[in-house]
């Protein structure tokens, strides 16, 4: 039986998919679920498997191509089989390419001087050139036009090495134009502005330290950093909730639930997971929740509904060695915290000098929704709590 293979619904409001990759072409056989194409929409990359065991007959798309929910991608034929489609060509042009006349070989034992000459000082294979004179015979016009396509062709190879060092010309993902065009948006239409402190995290650090693992060994999980930047966040978004607001036309919505976004790299490029309800987490679930979503974006199994929603978002460009950054915001959110490599540095504590382990933050906010004031309040209070995290267990 004849089956087509379809554009699966992408998702809400997704109506196009790039094919990034082909697995499989005219004639393989496949087995059921096995991976036919990859197709990446604006927010994730899906894959399209084989319903079941047969053969495929025609692939109707290219790598790279964009294709709309239901289009057939490719036909294949039900059933366990061997057959493969196989395409022939004829060899009777590269046969007579190959075949040199006895005639031109046999007159060609013996060159004239001058085309000898130039033979023997250029190390030339007279059997290689095509003779031109009386029965295929060897002329010094034939050598020098051998010399002549060598150059050319030495030439020719240069120049596309050149070329290829200049320019690489490849076409954006899905995911990097949406990127593109979610950022651009933000700085168009937001009024951004970064507000900076810094952290200490001995605190932080010495009860990590102190406890990660009886911790690990209770949850079966690490005890992060991130954890604490969660509910310290969420403290704060309480407290300021223009923070965890957005703007709708004229109105202002102010969410009562708080999703967190949690930025991580993919291969794809950037992605936002979100963190559902984290106010009703502990420590341990979220640490359990951003593994997963860590290691789903990095397998590229990120679904629509991980990366929508979120309310309010934070970025850890210290992972990557950043010791300061002004992240934009991931609109329609009002705000986006950035960390930053830990660092030591001499602080002056209580009058004397001491060596800290130090952390950059920064707030981007949209200041048509949050005052100065609020965004300073906002990253002093996550200061606060960070730097004695009993604050947080206290919820003082």
């Amino acid at each position: 039986m004849t089956i087509e293979i379809k554009t699966p619904v992408l998702g809400e409001s997704v109506a196009e998919a790039a094919i990034a990759k082909i697995h499989k072409t005219a004639g393989c056989v496949v087995k059921t679920d096995e991976i036919l194409f990859e197709l990446e929409t604006d927010k994730v990359t899906l894959e399209v498997n084989a319903p079941t065991s047969g053969t495929i007959t025609e692939i109707k798309f290219k790598e790279g191509d964009n294709v709309k929910v239901g289009d057939i991608l490719a036909i294949m034929q039900e059933g366990e089989t061997t057959q493969a489609i196989v395409q022939t060509s004829s060899l009777a042009t590269n046969q007579a390419s190959l075949n040199i006349s006895n005639n031109s070989v046999a007159n060609n034992t013996h060159l004239s001087p001058a085309p000898q000459k130039l033979v023997a000082e250029n190390n030339l294979n007279p059997q290689n050139i095509a003779g031109s004179g009386k029965d295929g015979r060897i002329t010094k016009g034939d050598v020098l036009q051998v010399l002549q396509n060598q150059i050319q062709s030495t030439q020719n190879s240069t120049n596309l090495a050149s070329a290829s060092k200049q320019t690489e010309r490849v076409k954006m993902s899905k995911l990097r134009q949406k990127i593109a065009e979610r950022l651009k948006e933000s700085q168009n239409t937001a009024a951004i502005l970064t507000t900076f402190n810094e952290v200490d995290m001995s605190a932080i650090m010495a009860l990590r330290n102190e406890y990660k693992d009886t911790f690990e060994k209770k949850h079966s999980v690490k005890l992060g950093f991130m954890s604490f930047f969660v509910k310290a966040c969420i403290v704060a978004l309480k407290e300021i909730p223009a923070v965890n607001a957005e703007i709708d036309g004229t109105d202002i919505v102010y969410k009562n639930f708080y999703d967190i976004g949690v930025a991580v790299g993919s291969p794809q490029g950037l992605v936002v997971p979100v963190l559902r309800d984290a106010d009703k987490l502990n420590l341990a679930q979220i640490e359990k929740g951003i593994s997963l979503l860590g290691t789903k974006a990095k397998e590229g199994k990120l679904t629509l509904p991980d990366l929508a929603g979120a309310t309010f978002t934070i970025s850890n460009g210290g992972v990557y060695g950043s010791l300061m950054s002004t992240p934009i915001i991931n609109p329609p959110q009002s705000a986006i915290l950035g960390m930053h490599k830990i660092q030591e540095r001499p602080m002056v504590i209580n009058g004397e000098i001491k060596i800290r382990p130090m952390m950059y933050l920064a707030l981007s906010y949209d200041h048509r929704i949050i005052d100065g004031k609020e965004a300073v309040t906002f990253l002093v209070r996550i200061k606060e709590l960070l730097e004695d995290p009993r604050r947080i267990v206290l919820d003082i």
